[in-house]
């Protein structure tokens, strides 16, 4: 077998447990889930799981990194395809996140539900949870600046606390219409914060 073939081999079978322990995570939480339950789904062997990954916590964190990449990239794809200018392109994040709680694959926040299960500030998960939490505080922050508000962090703090509230919301109550609430609460902060009339609505 070639190195390219084994290497190959490697980052499969680091997937599949990536791709394993997020579909358990999510469903079951984080503590719940043991290790052989990860393995056995995946169908890898122990020894491949510490080959990648040092402990369980480093394979939380894995994941949280996973699914944090792979909703920016959601998110900006649904940003550069907002029409309009910069205030629509800020409300495209709640048309996603509207879209993302009415999934029947939302069972909550993963990263919330890390640092929750891990609330030491030393613990892995709970550090990959805030770096994400803060990475979309910055992106609203850089939308908000591209609104030439005059204080674009306190906004973009606010739009945050919207954001965050609707996961909780949507999830402890199962109840998608959060989304939407956090979509007009989000147009009448801005409105309020431009100046200009609110966005009629059917």
């Amino acid at each position: 077998m070639s190195a390219s073939s084994a290497a190959n081999r490697s980052s499969a079978k680091r997937d599949a447990l990536l791709d394993t322990a997020e579909e358990l995570f999510t469903r079951q939480g984080y503590r719940a889930v043991g290790i052989d339950t990860v393995l056995a789904q995946a169908g890898v062997a122990k020894m491949t799981l510490y080959k990648h990954f040092k402990s369980k916590e480093e394979l939380i964190a894995a994941v949280l990194e996973q699914r944090g990449s792979a909703i920016a990239a959601a998110l900006a794809e649904r940003i550069a395809a907002a029409p309009g200018g910069p205030r629509q392109r800020l409300l495209a994040v709640f048309d996603w996140l509207a879209e993302a709680v009415r999934s029947p694959e939302f069972h909550g926040c993963l990263f919330i539900k890390a640092a929750s299960e891990y609330p030491a500030p030393e613990d892995l998960p709970r550090q990959a949870a805030e770096a994400f939490k803060d990475s979309c505080r910055q992106l609203l922050e850089g939308l908000c600046r591209d609104l030439a508000v005059a204080d674009p962090e306190a906004l973009a703090r606010q739009l945050h606390l919207l954001l965050e509230g609707t996961l909780v919301m949507a999830f402890l109550q199962r109840n998608p219409q959060a989304a939407s609430d956090a979509r007009r609460a989000a147009e009448t902060l801005l409105a309020a914060t431009l100046k200009i009339p609110q966005e009629r609505r059917p």
